[in-house]
């Protein structure tokens, strides 16, 4: 039902002002409580929608960052395997020239099994170095995805088999083992001996494929890092345009909370003078 009271033009008038500035005033507020000058679509469309979709890539790619990060802590557990690997495998080495240097099958026979308790170890080592169920001395393989778009750029990482076996190192000591170094208690042979040197040539062979696969897994690191810079810098580009759309200027904003309280005291000044000549009919009573 519409309005029966009756109001002079000058009191509309004031009135139809001061609810506009009221609305001014909630909006000015709204902008320094959130910071934002776009805050709904009603506010700037374009600007509000352009903002959503800038920050949508940014939640994508730092969804990607997260699967970077993982991948390369899946590397560096690689890395700590192989390190502690290629230990082993200079300890074996030692093993197999102080056989070499022995005269007794006595001792060589313990040397062998020593030797094999390393090769045991360097398995076991290969096997524990994995990460989130996936382990590159084993043979494992990871792809790392980039972009926000699904398997639009992606990098694919694949490990070796740094086992004993893997590395093609044999064991020694087992009598009927055709590697063997020496049995004990009987003389020592020409083939025996050719044995730990063909067991030290398997070692050197084997710290040849840790460097390779090293090398490869360390390239693979070094991409993946600086796509994790990158991507980095691509989530703070996105989330800065974001801002420069909506964010609100709040010096600017004061100043219009200023005026803004400033016309709203002059307007209900200004509405109390244009009541004053309805108030001039009391006077004749």
């Amino acid at each position: 039902m519409a309005n029966q009271i009756s109001l002079t033009s000058g009191m509309r008038n004031n009135l139809l002002s001061l609810q506009g500035t009221s609305t001014l005033i909630d909006q000015t507020q709204t902008r320094l409580s959130t910071g934002k000058k776009v805050n709904t679509p009603l506010d700037n469309p374009t600007n509000y929608f352009a903002a959503q979709s800038h920050m949508q890539r940014a939640d994508d790619l730092a969804a990607r960052k997260d699967g970077m990060s993982e991948a390369i802590q899946m590397v560096k557990a690689a890395d700590a395997g192989i390190k502690a690997i290629t230990s082993l495998i200079e300890s074996a080495k030692g093993v197999a020239q102080a056989a070499l240097a022995s005269g007794s099958s006595t001792d060589r026979a313990a040397y062998a099994e020593t030797f094999d308790t390393l090769m045991t170890q360097i398995t076991q080592l290969a096997s524990d170095s994995g990460y989130r169920g996936t382990n590159f001395l084993t043979g494992g393989k990871q792809t790392v995805e980039f972009s926000q778009a699904t398997g639009t750029s992606t990098l694919g990482i694949s490990g070796f088999n740094a086992t004993a076996t893997g590395l093609s190192i044999k064991t020694v000591s087992t009598d009927a083992d055709s590697n063997q170094w020496a049995v004990k208690g009987t003389d020592i042979t020409e083939t025996q001996t050719k044995n730990i040197q063909s067991s030290a040539s398997q070692l050197e062979g084997a710290l040849n494929t840790l460097r390779s696969e090293s090398s490869k897994l360390s390239s693979n690191m070094s991409v993946v890092t600086t796509r994790q810079d990158f991507t980095s810098s691509m989530i703070n580009e996105l989330k800065t345009g974001a801002d420069n759309l909506t964010l609100a200027d709040m010096n600017e904003e004061g100043a219009n909370m200023l005026m803004l309280q400033t016309r709203q005291n002059l307007g209900i000044t200004s509405l109390s003078m244009a009541s004053q000549a309805a108030q001039a009919v009391m006077r004749l009573f």
